[in-house]
């Protein structure tokens, strides 16, 4: 009898801030893989669970033909720690290139910011930018029928001393999901929410803002039918009931949206969901058929309420937009947090100001603020701190590297952040205990309402 071929998928997240997040991209892949490859055995391993002995024995037991490895994060993009975990992913594919011949890819969104620089120094077989259902799909069917594979959309592979990295123009919009049965009871309980996708690509301009660098800049919305159904398996047969849908910006194809909170409500299912969300294209329509279908949580990409900053950050709203919204969300019971940027491009300390105090103009709700922007390549501000003299030209990024407007004084920016009397959570504040205990409890959701003030 022959033995069945092997795909391994690896996810190599091991960041847990604030919360472990479900690997979602690598269940999109193992979904598709597994339709158009029934032949091949496919399984995932997460290190996150797992330890790097646990992988060793497993790949040795497994003997994969292929491992895929998804690289989430780059780092922490946390000014106030500068972690890395390029060190992590370098000793993982060591670790593989000791005991197997497999052919390893590397993907993730880490990896689609970096494309040339990771593959050249982590040095796998292939690299695939950007979504990578179909690429993955088309490369082993050409390893595996020796056939030319230079040609395929978002590969990434040496020709001689150099690295190319093909161009995408085709994107996928049917795809399946199905979700790991053992993944999904793991962070159900310890992440207390799965995540679905259910539109990849982001054309706002902000200036910082590496998601049009992954995704593209063109939205692409993915089949209703397909996501109702990847939430049926979750509720019906596993009794999960909160979500998170992980799309750059949720509303921003609201006829879609309309769609699907209209088929969510149909099936009778009685989830809760959440997502990030911007101030255009948000009103109350739209607010009472998304809560009808289970939204209970909105994440706001704020960054600011000052308008001289959001100009500056290249954001599409202003602060008056920012408080009427928030009303109408506080109005309709929907819990909501503001995410912002304080010391980014062009902040003073006068703006900085105007944001603590318009922040005493919206009611009930939490701000938790990054200092300072991280700086990645094919943005915007890559080229205005290039300008300035923050960077230089030839600095690829890898390492961590944050834009802190020399304007503004830091050590003073908790003490103004609490004499709002706002509930202002800086990244470096610790909550695991608290997140240990809710999920004891059995408490889901994203448990920052709890922190409302």
């Amino acid at each position: 009898m022959i033995k069945q071929q092997t795909i391994l998928l690896i996810s190599a997240n091991r960041f847990d801030k604030p919360y472990p997040v479900y690997p979602i991209g690598l269940s999109y892949i193992s979904t598709y893989l597994k339709e158009k490859l029934p032949h091949y055995r496919v399984e995932i391993f997460d290190l996150y669970l797992n330890s790097f002995e646990e992988l060793d024995s497993f790949i040795q037991q497994l003997q994969p033909k292929y491992i895929g490895i998804s690289l989430r994060n780059a780092d922490d993009a946390n000014s106030l720690s500068k972690g890395s975990f390029i060190e992590n992913y370098r000793n993982i594919i060591s670790l593989i290139q000791k005991i197997s011949s497999a052919t390893i890819v590397i993907g993730g969104a880490g990896f689609s910011i970096y494309p040339e620089k990771l593959f050249r120094l982590l040095q796998p077989h292939f690299g695939i930018y950007g979504e990578g259902e179909r690429s993955f799909y088309n490369l082993i069917s050409s390893l595996d029928n020796a056939d030319d594979y230079r040609h395929i959309e978002g590969l990434v592979y040496s020709s001689g001393d150099n690295v190319m990295v093909n161009k995408r123009e085709n994107y996928c919009h049917d795809l399946t999901l199905k979700f790991e049965n053992n993944l999904a009871d793991f962070y159900w309980q310890h992440s207390g929410m799965l995540s679905v996708q259910t539109k990849r690509g982001c054309p706002y301009k902000c200036i910082y803002c590496s998601y049009p660098v992954i995704e593209g800049k063109k939205i692409r919305t993915l089949n209703t039918d397909k996501i109702v159904e990847a939430l049926e398996n979750l509720y019906y047969n596993k009794g999960i009931n909160y979500v998170f849908f992980t799309d750059s910006v949720f509303n921003i194809e609201n006829e879609y949206n309309h769609e699907l909170a209209d088929k969510i409500i149909r099936s009778g299912m009685k989830i809760k969901w959440g997502a990030y969300f911007t101030f255009k294209k948000l009103d109350e329509a739209l607010l009472k058929k998304l809560k009808k279908s289970g939204l209970t949580h909105v994440e706001f990409g704020t960054e600011s309420l000052s308008d001289r900053t959001l100009k500056n950050y290249g954001k599409s709203f202003t602060v008056k937009e920012v408080i009427e919204k928030s009303d109408l969300c506080r109005t309709l019971g929907i819990d909501f947090v503001h995410f912002i940027i304080l010391g980014g491009y062009g902040e003073t300390d006068e703006t900085v100001n105007e944001t603590f105090e318009n922040s005493k103009k919206i009611g009930l709700t939490a701000f938790f603020p990054f200092v300072g922007m991280r700086i990645y390549p094919g943005t915007r501000l890559q080229q205005l701190a290039i300008n300035d003299g923050t960077i230089s030209a030839n600095d690829d990024l890898l390492e961590p590297r944050y834009y802190i407007s020399k304007q503004v004084d830091l050590s003073t920016l908790r003490p103004r952040a609490n004499s709002t009397g706002k509930n202002w959570i800086f990244p470096d504040t610790d909550f695991s205990e608290n997140m240990k205990k809710f999920r004891i409890k059995n408490k889901k959701g994203p448990l920052w309402e709890y922190s409302l003030s």
